[in-house]
């Protein structure tokens, strides 16, 4: 059984969730780019299909990808913090669960030796990845976000919920996002390293 059958078989936590264990990821040891979110809403629950929302349509535009390219597994690799949808919360979904990095994310890690990129999308995977090198909220970070290029780029979450980020901070959009869409189309071009 290859590790991401494996991962995909997990039911580590089908008692603690509200629905039955569906770990929504993909990867390849081929792939060059690694997209670390946070976990599946209920409609990529309930399709099987990573970032398949309103979501994952405003990220393959800050990527300026296509979704055959996004679905791609020799160029991106879809691992978020918690694979199963974690349920519904006060004002959203709950955080991801954190057994699911604790128990898959450094063997994941380990295969995907072809990596060159890494998008970490939200304060899970910043935190995760980052550790004490990130800053004091969200905002900073990305705000900082030449401190963690070329390996890492910090990204908030592109739900529609944080249109009012969006608003408040034109500047991602206007100076981070054609970087990231010239980084990405480099590294899908090119057979180099990316820098």
């Amino acid at each position: 059984m290859s590790l991401l059958d494996e991962v995909k078989s997990c039911q580590h936590c089908v008692s603690s969730l509200p629905l039955p264990p569906r770990p929504v990821l993909n990867f390849s040891t081929a792939s060059k780019v690694l997209v670390v979110g946070q976990a599946p809403g209920i409609i990529v629950h309930n399709t099987g299909i990573p970032w398949n929302d309103k979501s994952g349509e405003r990220l393959r535009d800050w990527l300026g990808v296509s979704p055959e390219e996004f679905y791609d597994v020799k160029k991106f690799a879809i691992v978020p913090m918690g694979f199963c949808y974690p349920g519904k919360g006060k004002s959203g979904d709950l955080p991801p669960r954190k057994e699911c990095s604790q128990l898959w994310m450094k063997r994941i890690l380990n295969k995907l030796e072809k990596v060159q990129l890494t998008l970490l999308i939200g304060q899970y995977a910043q935190q995760y990845f980052l550790h004490d090198k990130r800053k004091k909220t969200l905002t900073d970070t990305v705000k900082n976000w030449e401190e963690y290029w070329p390996k890492y780029v910090v990204l908030p979450h592109p739900s529609p919920r944080n249109n009012i980020w969006l608003k408040k901070n034109p500047w991602f959009e206007d100076m981070v996002i054609p970087k990231i869409k010239n980084k990405i189309k480099t590294l899908q071009t090119s057979n180099q390293p990316i820098s």
